[in-house]
């Protein structure tokens, strides 16, 4: 925040133009939100413009999402009003995105810009003149370097995403975004049908929103996401210890060089993991499999009745992209405190059919709209265990 300038402070007080630059940057607020979307407009199309969607595929889609909604309502008993689908390209979801996930980032983003406080202020290093002014320089750098990590992050999750529940965190956005382009090149890709393909990502989009739809289940999940990005811990020493050795007299590109630094997934990470966000992980991980798990088990169920032989096929094909994770994916995931590897995507499959074995896939919904309704680790471990205590 502006008011948090400390002059003192400053590295370039004596040089008026870095000065200047300075508290700029200190006065930008915990994430620069300009930097956020220039960067996820730029990743998510590589810089090139897109053509606006197919009026075609909007009808398409229009059409074959009466068809899996009459089957998604069937199934779950969900009578509130759905949302409308709303084919966008990958700029606008990005765009999109970066809105709907705004509190979440904003929360991070100010659980890092704290100051250290107590034992944290005394480590070694910080009567060192030059790594008290690296470790000042990168905290006012900090809500740029946030704003291109977080832009770069959602853009690169927009160039391959298929809808907004590819990625399972509530939004209280009133549409349901779908990205024919994508849908389209991996139907291609795979072989597969485009009619059936939508129709699966119509499913999964439908079966998503019915879900975070329970108030109940869509307030304790938030929640939880919350306190674990809210638990992150500045470490400005870490950062500034990489600046420190940054050799520009051995780098072609001296600007490209702090690019590369300032836009390491792996040295924004490894500053801020805290003790708190390692205690909460398993109660996060058994939340995010759940809901992962539920999902699938419900999506499958719709696909098999609107497109029959097919849909267990596209299921294997969507889900194996989704395990099969980049450096990319995997630092949205750690960011969030979302891990969908294979054994929590399959831990969840198994939760999620203990519970529909016991009580019927008819009421999976009822259930998660009980009271603190998302399964405790040993609950995840034990559907009996979860399903007497909702039903008590």
């Amino acid at each position: 925040m502006a008011d948090d300038f400390d002059p003192a402070a400053n590295p370039f007080g004596n040089l008026p133009m870095f000065g200047d630059l300075a508290k700029a940057l200190a006065g930008q607020g915990p994430l620069n939100w300009d930097a956020a979307r220039q960067f996820a407009a730029l990743s998510s199309s590589g810089g090139a413009s897109e053509p606006n969607v197919d009026p075609a595929a909007r009808i398409a889609l229009e059409n074959l999402a009466r068809i899996v909604e009459m089957h998604v309502r069937d199934l779950t008993g969900f009578e509130a009003a759905l949302p409308e689908i709303t084919p966008v390209t990958k700029g606008v979801w990005a765009n999109r995105t970066l809105e709907a996930y705004r509190p979440l980032f904003t929360e991070m983003a100010t659980s890092l810009g704290r100051k250290p406080t107590g034992s944290e202020m005394d480590e070694p290093g910080d009567s060192d003149p030059m790594m008290a002014m690296m470790a000042n320089l990168s905290q006012m750098m900090q809500p740029a370097m946030m704003g291109m990590a977080v832009g770069s992050m959602v853009g690169r999750m927009a160039a391959r995403t298929f809808g907004q529940y590819d990625l399972p965190i509530p939004r209280n956005d009133h549409a349901l975004l779908i990205v024919p382009s994508s849908i389209d090149a991996f139907a291609a890709e795979w072989s597969l049908p485009v009619d059936e393909m939508r129709l699966w990502v119509l499913a999964q989009e439908m079966i998503g929103h019915t879900l975070f739809a329970i108030p109940t289940l869509r307030d304790q999940f938030t929640a939880l996401v919350r306190q674990y990005v809210g638990g992150f811990r500045p470490d400005p020493s870490a950062v500034a210890e990489q600046l420190g050795q940054l050799d520009m007299g051995d780098a072609g590109d001296p600007m490209q060089a702090m690019q590369n630094l300032l836009s390491d997934p792996a040295l924004l990470l490894g500053a801020v993991l805290s003790p708190e966000q390692a205690a909460l992980a398993p109660s996060l991980d058994a939340a995010v499999a759940a809901v992962v798990g539920t999902v699938d088990y419900l999506v499958d169920s719709v696909a098999i009745r609107v497109i029959g032989g097919d849909a267990l096929r596209i299921a294997e094909a969507v889900r194996r992209r989704r395990v099969e994770t980049s450096p990319d994916d995997l630092f949205v995931q750690r960011l969030l405190g979302l891990r969908l590897t294979q054994d929590q995507v399959q831990r969840g499959k198994t939760f999620t059919a203990g519970v529909a074995d016991r009580v019927g896939e008819q009421r999976l919904c009822e259930l998660y709209a009980k009271p603190s309704p998302l399964p405790t680790p040993a609950e995840f471990d034990a559907p009996g265990l979860w399903i007497a205590r909702l039903e008590l």
